[in-house]
Formats: structure tokens, sequence, C-alpha cells
């Protein structure tokens, strides 16, 4: 018996005889790309539906700023936090009896004012999602999101889809390269009419115009004043939630 093991030794140990679910570097490699893009879909998409999580309300913002920040930092997480509170509240994220949830707040999972939304869902025990990103500069998770709704993506592009797909709004507060991209993708998604129709709401009206001069995109003809019109701000966490509740949001209180 020894002798038939050392003699087969060789092909036991080659990589190709690895159960190919249990091999990683084939699992890593170029050619099973397309299966990671599934993967990450598919554990986070079983998730949300075990949670029975319906619909979203993405809420973007720096992850720089913090909550005694300097400046009007402290204020914009403040804000940032007392919307979650708010639409956690009154949007359908708190549930009885196992039902669906509608309008969770979900955020990229980080801090600053990620942190600060996720942190207002917490605050009246409602579940939120981070859906967090791997960077070279290693980002954990904020301690507020719901366990078992934190996710960590590889991929941005399948980040953006779990993002976008269940999103009923989107709330972009005060933000940098990151934001901006997060809000110029669902922007274009609706100016094309690959998504249906939702809010955008910007916070901050003075800080928006005065890093985006938006009348400046219709006066070279960049964009018509119809996409413009896709843009709604907000100067407070009440008038954000009003704002969203105009444009067609429905509250789902339980």
């Amino acid at each position: 018996m020894d002798d038939i093991k050392s003699a087969n030794a060789a092909q036991l140990a080659s990589p190709s005889y690895r159960l190919a679910a249990f091999d990683q570097d084939f699992l890593l490699g170029d050619s099973m790309r397309g299966v990671r893009f599934l993967l990450e879909y598919a554990k986070a998409e079983e998730s949300l539906r075990n949670w029975g999580v319906r619909s979203t309300i993405v809420v973007f913002g720096s992850a720089r700023v913090r909550e005694n920040g300097p400046g009007r930092q402290a204020f914009w997480y403040e804000q940032a936090r007392l919307f979650g509170r708010i639409a956690s509240s009154r949007g359908g994220a708190l549930t009885d009896n196992g039902g669906v949830r509608d309008n969770v707040i979900a955020t990229g999972g980080g801090p600053g004012l990620m942190e600060a939304a996720n942190r207002g869902a917490h605050d009246v025990g409602a579940p939120s999602i981070g859906f967090n990103i791997t960077l070279p500069h290693e980002q954990e998770p904020n301690p507020y999101s719901t366990p078992e709704l934190t996710f960590r993506f590889h991929y941005f592009a399948m980040r953006k889809m779990h993002l976008a797909m269940r999103a009923n709004a989107l709330v972009v507060f005060p933000g940098g390269f990151g934001t901006l991209d997060e809000l110029f993708e669902l922007l274009t998604l609706r100016q094309t009419g690959k998504a249906p129709p939702l809010p955008i709401i910007l916070f901050d009206e003075e800080y928006w115009k005065s890093i985006i001069n938006f009348d400046a995109l219709i006066e070279s003809g960049m964009v018509s004043p119809r996409d413009c019109d896709l843009l709604k701000f907000a100067n407070s966490a009440e008038d954000a939630w009003s704002e969203l509740t105009r444009e067609g949001l429905l509250a789902h209180t339980p």
C-alpha cells in the first residue's frame, strides 16, 4: 500500500488534481474572472434577499470627514447621521414579522459621512448596508453597518451594480473623487434611461455649486437643462427627506 502511495505521490500533489472549488490558484486566475464577478454578485444578493431588502436609499460622501472635524465637517456628519435616522424610521427599514424592507440605508461602508449614515440607522435599531471595496490602503468597515449586511468587493463594477440595482434614491453629501464617481455613475444611468426614475439629492447646495459649474455645462451645450433637473439640493436632513417624498419616494412606516 505504501508503495502505491509513493508511486502516485506526484499525481496526488499536482495542482490539476485539486478539486476546482478548493483550488485558489485556479479560482484567482485570469480565466475565472467572470466566475469571480458572479460570486461577488451572488454572495451579496443572497444575504440581501435573506434580510428582505427590497429597496435602498444610497448615501455617499467623503470618508475623510470626522464627527468633530473642522469647518462644516461636524455639521455634515451630524446631518448625515440624522438623515440615516429619519430615512430608517420613516422609510420602511423597520418592519415586523420578517417582511420586506424598503429604503434601507446603503453606503460604501467606510468611515466619514458613510459611517454617519450607517450610524443614524443603527441609532434607531434599523439594518443598514455597507458595500466596502478592497483598496491599496485597506478600508475597514465602519462599526455601524449591520454585520450580516457588511460586504467587501474586489471589483468596483460589481459594487456599483449592487449600489444601483435596488436604489430608490441617492443622497450625496460633500465628497471628493470617489463621491463624484458614484454621483455621476447613477446620474448617467438616469440621463440615459438605464435606471428607473429615482431622486438624486445633493446635500449642501453651496458646496456642490462651488465645485461643479452646472450652468457652464448647460451653456456649453454639454447637457440639457432637463438633464440638470435630475438633481435636487437640500441643506438639512429634514429638507433631504422632504425633497425625496416630493419626488415620489414612498414612506413605509411600520
